[in-house]
């Protein structure tokens, strides 16, 4: 069994995104975190103020988030540009993990 580690996924809107993609994939996206969920994995995520970028952080392994993001990606590049990094990859949510953890 692969070891599960956290990922975040980063979207942005593009510049040209379409109100009309955007509404059209809601029931799609919905659809994928709710499969995600059903099968015991953990989602968290939320937008940032600027109103056009979010992060989400999953846990699974590399071959598990990758499936995740590819179908996730697939249903938003029309409007978003996302991309996903293993959790020590980024190093100041790394420092906040281990601090955390410590506590």
């Amino acid at each position: 069994m692969a070891d599960k580690k956290p990922y975040v996924l980063v979207s942005v809107f593009k510049e040209d995104a379409k109100e009309q993609d955007v509404a059209q994939a809601a029931d799609k996206i919905a659809t994928i975190i709710d499969d995600w969920n059903a099968k015991g994995n953990m989602i968290w995520s939320g937008s940032f103020d600027d109103n056009k970028t979010a992060m989400s952080v999953i846990e699974g392994d590399q071959s598990t988030a990758e499936g995740f993001f590819n179908t996730y990606n697939d249903a938003c590049k029309s409007f978003l540009s996302s991309y996903m990094y293993q959790w020590d990859a980024m190093p100041l949510l790394s420092l906040l993990g281990q601090k955390q953890a410590a506590q």
